[in-house]
């Protein structure tokens, strides 16, 4: 009588390995020439960031300036108001830097 086989070695990682595999073959089709840039509504990736870092930015700020001078304890709306700053604020960035 034959000795009984081995078990066949089982993978420990093959668990974590199976979403990198997934991504892997979910991309295989893409060609190596550079990322896709898709423009929708004339926005592009790295410049509608850009703008909305910069009017977080100014936000906070205009919202420690409204602070100190209690121009905040006016508002009613201050929500809405410092939303509305920074939109304002990225928007008007977006214009001059990347507009036509």
């Amino acid at each position: 009588m034959r000795p009984p086989c081995p078990p066949l070695p089982v993978c420990r990682y093959s668990a974590s390995l199976r979403p990198g595999i997934l991504c892997f073959l979910a991309t295989a089709g893409c060609s190596l020439r550079g990322a896709p840039s898709f423009p929708i509504v004339g926005a592009y990736f790295p410049d509608w960031m850009l703008c909305g870092l910069i009017g977080i930015a100014t936000t906070i700020g205009l919202r420690v300036l409204f602070l100190l001078t209690g121009v905040d304890t006016v508002l009613s709306f201050r929500l809405f108001t410092y939303v509305a700053l920074g939109v304002v604020a990225a928007l008007t960035v977006w214009t001059l830097v990347f507009g036509p």
